[in-house]
Formats: C-alpha cells, sequence, structure tokens
C-alpha cells in the first residue's frame, strides 16, 4: 500500500472510528459588551454512535454527519420543529456537509465503497448528487464564494492547502501541512486555515484564495485545530470540556467562556456558529451510557417491544427494496417481500395481493420507465412500520407519495401508498 493509500485509511479510520459516541448540541449565544455566555444547552443529535462536523444551513436547519446502518450520511435537522431527517440516501459514506452560498444545495466530502473520495454537491430538495472536483482527494474544505473552494488535500503523506476554481476547473497549492479547519472570516476577503509547519506550535492563518497570500493571526490552543470565527475579531476554539475565546488585539491569550462538563462533553470535536453569532453548534465526545434514544426528535423513532425487529432492521430491509427499485432489478425488489405480500391504497382498498402478480405489475412499470428513481423526502421508522415521503420520477414526470411499510420476520409484508 502507498502512502496515499495509507494515509487515506488512516483518514477514513479517523473519521468513522475514532470518535465512538459523538453527538451535536445547540446552544444561544448571549453577548453582553465582552462577555460572551451560552444559554439553552440542548443534545439535537442524541444518536448512539457517530454525530459529528455539523453546520448552519440557514437559520431553521442544520446539517451534520451521522451514522445510519453502519454507515455516515447527511442528517437534517429542522429547529422549527426538533425533527430529523435524512437529505441523501448513496452507497458511500458522507462527512463536513456545508451550504454551498447562493444555491439550494450542500457539498459533503464522500468516502464510497471502493475507496474513492471526493467533494460532491447535493441538491437540497431531492438529494440527487454530482461531482465537484475530480483530481482531488479532498479531506477539509470550506467556501471562498459560490465557486471558489479554499480545502485540504491528501497528497503522501500530508494534507495541503489548495485553491479551486469549480468554473474553471482548475487548482492551485498555496500551503502544505495543514489542519482540517477552513473558515471564511467574517467581513473580509479572507479564509482562515490551520498550518501545522511547526510540529509544537500550531498556527491560524490567513488566506487571500484570489492571491495566494498568507499572514499569520494567532497560535491555536496546545493540540487544537477546531476553531471558528464568532466575528471578524473574536475566534472560539475547545480542549476537552472547555470552550474558549480570542479577542484579537485585545486577548493576551485564550480565555474559558464555558465548561460544557454538565452536558457530559468529555471533549470537543467541532464548533460552528450561525451568521448572526446569536447561536452555536458544538458536537463532542460522550459517555456512551449517557445517549438515550426514548427522546430522540428525528424520523427513526423506536417504540420498544413493539416487534422483534430493531429499527435498524426494519429499516436496512425497506431501503434495500428502494436501491433494488431504483436499480428496477426485479429480482432483488421482490426479494425483500413477502410471498403473501398485499398492496393497498389508502385506507383499504386493495391493489394486488402474492407475489405473482406484484412482480407481474411492477416489471411492466420497470419496462415503461427507464428513467426510474424514487427519492426520499423524510423517513419515520415506528415499531415494524417505515414510512416514507417519497418522491418519484417517472416518464419525465415528478410526483409525491407516501408510503407505509409493514415488516414481519424481516420483510415488507404490506404496503400503504398515500398519493
Amino acid at each position: 500500500m502507498n502512502a496515499k493509500l495509507l494515509i487515506l485509511a488512516f483518514l477514513t479510520y479517523s473519521l468513522c472510528y475514532s470518535q465512538t459516541n459523538t453527538e451535536i448540541f445547540l446552544f444561544d449565544i448571549d453577548q453582553n459588551q465582552s462577555q460572551i455566555e451560552l444559554k439553552n444547552g440542548k443534545n439535537l443529535s442524541n444518536n448512539p454512535g457517530y454525530d459529528n462536523q455539523p453546520s448552519f444551513y440557514n437559520d431553521r436547519y442544520i446539517i451534520y454527519a451521522s451514522n445510519r446502518t453502519d454507515q455516515t450520511d447527511i442528517a437534517k435537522y429542522d429547529t422549527r420543529y426538533n425533527t430529523k431527517s435524512w437529505l441523501n440516501y448513496t452507497e458511500g459514506g458522507e462527512y463536513s456537509p456545508i451550504k454551498i452560498p447562493n444555491n439550494n444545495a450542500i457539498s459533503a466530502v464522500r468516502l464510497d465503497k471502493d475507496g474513492k473520495q471526493r467533494l460532491y454537491k447535493y441538491d437540497w430538495s431531492n438529494g440527487e448528487s454530482t461531482e465537484l472536483i475530480e483530481n482531488l482527494v479532498v479531506a477539509y474544505y470550506t467556501w471562498y464564494n459560490d465557486y471558489i473552494v479554499v480545502s485540504a488535500v491528501i497528497e503522501d503523506d500530508d494534507l495541503n492547502l489548495y485553491v479551486t476554481n469549480i468554473l474553471e476547473k482548475t487548482s492551485r497549492k498555496y500551503a502544505t501541512k495543514v489542519g482540517r479547519s477552513f473558515h471564511k472570516i467574517p467581513n473580509s476577503n479572507l479564509v482562515s486555515f490551520m498550518s501545522k509547519t511547526n510540529d509544537r506550535k500550531w498556527q491560524i492563518m490567513s488566506l487571500d484564495p484570489l492571491t495566494g497570500s498568507t499572514n499569520i493571526i494567532a497560535n491555536s490552543i496546545e493540540g487544537v485545530e477546531d476553531i471558528c470565527w464568532l466575528d471578524a475579531n473574536t475566534i472560539l476554539s475547545g480542549k476537552d470540556n472547555i470552550l474558549y475565546k480570542l479577542t484579537l488585539k485585545k486577548d493576551n491569550y485564550w480565555k474559558k467562556i464555558a465548561d460544557l462538563a454538565n452536558l457530559d462533553i468529555q471533549k470537543i470535536t467541532r464548533i460552528s456558529v450561525n451568521q448572526t453569532s446569536d447561536r452555536l453548534l458544538v458536537a463532542g465526545d460522550v459517555d456512551a451510557s449517557d445517549t438515550t434514544t426514548d427522546d430522540i426528535n428525528s424520523e427513526t423513532e423506536t417504540i420498544e417491544n413493539a416487534t422483534p425487529e430493531t429499527s435498524s432492521e426494519v429499516e436496512k430491509i425497506v431501503q434495500q427494496q428502494l436501491e433494488a427499485y431504483n436499480a428496477r432489478n426485479i429480482d432483488a425488489f421482490m426479494a425483500t417481500y413477502t410471498q403473501d405480500v398485499k398492496l393497498y391504497n389508502y385506507p383499504n382498498t386493495l391493489l394486488s395481493e402474492g407475489q405473482s402478480q406484484m412482480r407481474k405489475d411492477y416489471m411492466s412499470w420497470f419496462e415503461r420507465n427507464p428513467d426510474l428513481k424514487a427519492t426520499i423526502r423524510k423517513r419515520i421508522v415506528i415499531g415494524n412500520k417505515v414510512i416514507d415521503e417519497e418522491q418519484v420520477k417517472a416518464n419525465n414526470r415528478v410526483f409525491n407519495a407516501v408510503a407505509i411499510y409493514e415488516i414481519e420476520n424481516g420483510l415488507i409484508s404490506k404496503v400503504t401508498f398515500i398519493q
């Protein structure tokens, strides 16, 4: 295995396994003169496993990387209704989701099962993805504007800083040995990044992506590379469970502003602030025993002892049939259903019964619609039922529907459609 593959394997391991139980917390920020106070702390992910790299899509939605059925996908959290849904359904795992400026879309680093790692664009409405940068192995990044990306790219044994113009399809290297934290500096034409050229003292630096000019801003907290900008002069950073701030040209050292131990956060791993600087997202390692599932405000809700199947098992079989449906693979599709499966129009109009009639109907449907694709807008799991809000493209038309799947002994036994 060459050096590039070694570091890719290391980064993949770090992304997926080094933080065995991370959660996303949302805070209100109260600023009074030079004082900064965090209020109303809330665990919004509350999901055993990996939940990390949060960012604000807008005032209403928060996006982050979240573990689901043994891979990491893009979760979106609706602060208005305290609900979680999934943006995408790809075979690869997604990390570092960020809104693309002036677009109804986000970007994310995708690690495919074949080891390919690239930066992709995802449509906000249907999750459809397109590759953004073809020839660079992007690990971490931020947007300078709606067509220029500043990123850390895996090269041999290092992460090096590149500026890529998406429209012109050009990339240029401006720095070597950088960290994972990239941010647009408020009220400026600059981007901050973490320089690790000095192994003992990491430095927060600025970059002008248009000229390549760099300057030192400040030293980071020892051993810490994750920061965010509260405003043009104030930087936030965290070490262990303590949050610090540094006001440029005023503070001579990093000052403690909050202890997050009361929320069982053991180590802060990522932080992100919204555009108005009144809300803060913190991702942190927590004790796995502190994560509960009886209060998860998301589309995945488990009712204990409702059925022999677990929530992940019933969702997995429904996801398998969705992927077979989109591939128009009739054998794989029918393999997810029981022999006596029943299909209904809501509330109780029987459409078909048994595999024979269902196979005949869907074979015809697959043959007549070569552009067939179903995208899940929202999914809820309750006991042995999976409720999917779907957007279906067929024969150059798009329509919306809801499908209620009921699972028995690991297979789908009943489907009720609402159109």
